[in-house]
């Protein structure tokens, strides 16, 4: 056994014993290229070769199959409170008035300081919105119409 063959063994190694340790899906694409470059070195294949299949081979299934393992390893992962709140519906019980900076939804039972996602637009108490995103510590909202159509134009500031 040769030199080359025992490095990438070494490689390999530590790329797999560091993605047991960490878990991350953040090495084992390396492992994946130095046993591509382990079997080009058994074959006597040149060292630029072997480096440049590492190389490429662990790109490559860094780019097409990680995606793929994330979505697939996190599947169970369970969603903070606040990841879990976007996409529910809540009730408006302060006015939301971006231009006055006013607003406040309760979703599930807890109360929110939220904006309208439209700037334009005033959702009034009492109404049914939909949470679409999350800015810092406020809600970002939008009024569901067939539910509630409390929304109007925001009044125009005077110039």
């Amino acid at each position: 056994m040769d030199y080359e063959m025992i490095a990438w063994i070494v490689v390999l190694v530590v790329a797999v014993v560091v993605e047991i340790i960490s878990l991350g899906l953040s090495s084992i694409w390396f492992a994946g290229g130095a046993l591509v470059a382990l079997i080009v070195a058994a074959l006597n294949g040149p060292l630029w070769l072997q480096i440049v299949l590492f190389l490429v081979v662990s790109f490559l299934l860094l780019i097409f199959t990680r995606p793929i393992a994330v979505k697939y390893f996190n599947k169970d992962r369970i969603r903070t409170n606040a990841e879990s709140i976007v996409g529910k519906q809540g009730i408006v019980i302060t006015e939301l008035n971006n231009l006055r900076g006013l607003g406040q939804v309760s979703v599930g039972g807890q109360e929110w300081s939220a904006r309208s996602a439209d700037d334009g637009h005033v959702i009034y108490e009492g109404s049914v919105v939909e949470i679409v995103a999350i800015s810092g510590v406020k809600l970002i909202c939008k009024p569901i119409p067939e539910v509630a159509p409390a929304v109007t134009e925001a009044p125009k500031a005077e110039a």
